[in-house]
């Protein structure tokens, strides 16, 4: 199906979404509490999104390397994921929200797999949002495939096959490092690491939601990149221009 979204006109955001288990465990609570208290802040996320003119967002949920932890934990992580699959299809759909899953599939169970095919069928035809969630994902693993997929070799042929550059690529949780997320795609992005971890409340302080609200007002002048890559502050509809810094505060006061 054609993807109609104008990515001259809106954002992509890319999120690390780390702190769940940690959160959890601070408030003496299990592990698998802070990851359905993620999920809620993923909601809030996604509802937000494109008034923040982000027409794409991409969130890390499960990495290649999470196979590692515990099987108790793996087991309720993929049960939650096929729950917010099956309770967020409706939303998506009548929110004009495309979700897709990228990442491996061949390592999922068969309900993990079906219930990816039922939402992504669903919500195929959104063309406010395109939600993008990583799940057995590793970006090195992607480039390899991209690679060994093409016989015309270019940067242009890899961008193709990888999916759209990302402006704004935010973490929280305090670590200051990719995971093996979106490392192509990444190549011009700005990276924003935030101490707090993903389950917490809506932030309530006024300076931070007041820097926030700068995102939609007109900026003097774009600030250009070189060659074909895309300018930071991008036009978004009604000719605003929107930084991507900004909109990362905007984020963390509604996460």
């Amino acid at each position: 199906m054609p993807f109609n979204f104008n990515l001259q006109s809106t954002l992509h955001v890319a999120i690390i979404m780390d702190g769940n288990g940690r959160w959890a465990l601070a408030r003496g609570l299990p592990r698998v509490a802070g990851h359905h208290a993620g999920a809620e802040a993923v909601r809030r996320v996604v509802e937000a999104a494109p008034d923040l003119g982000i027409g794409i967002l991409t969130l890390f949920a499960f990495s290649a390397d999470n196979w590692r932890r515990p099987p108790s934990e793996v087991a309720a992580l993929m049960e939650l994921f096929v729950q917010f699959l099956d309770s967020e299809t409706r939303p998506c759909v009548d929110n004009g929200v495309r979700l897709e899953v990228i990442g491996r599939r061949d390592r999922l169970d068969d309900s993990v797999r079906r219930a990816i095919a039922r939402t992504e069928a669903s919500t195929a035809a959104g063309d406010r949002l395109r939600l993008r969630i990583a799940v057995d994902y590793s970006g090195r693993d992607a480039i390899l495939a991209a690679v060994h997929g093409t016989d015309h070799l270019s940067r242009e042929t890899v961008d193709g096959i990888l999916g759209p550059p990302v402006d704004l690529l935010v973490r929280t949780g305090g670590e200051r490092r990719l995971s093996d997320f979106l490392l192509w795609e990444c190549a011009y992005a700005e990276l924003v690491f935030s101490r707090r971890m993903w389950p917490e409340e809506p932030c309530r302080n006024s300076a931070a939601a007041s820097a926030g609200s700068e995102v939609c007002r007109p900026k003097p002048r774009l600030a250009k990149r070189t060659g074909s890559t895309r300018s930071i502050l991008k036009a978004a509809p009604g000719g605003r221009q929107i930084s991507a810094r900004p909109v990362f505060l905007k984020v963390v006061c509604l996460n």
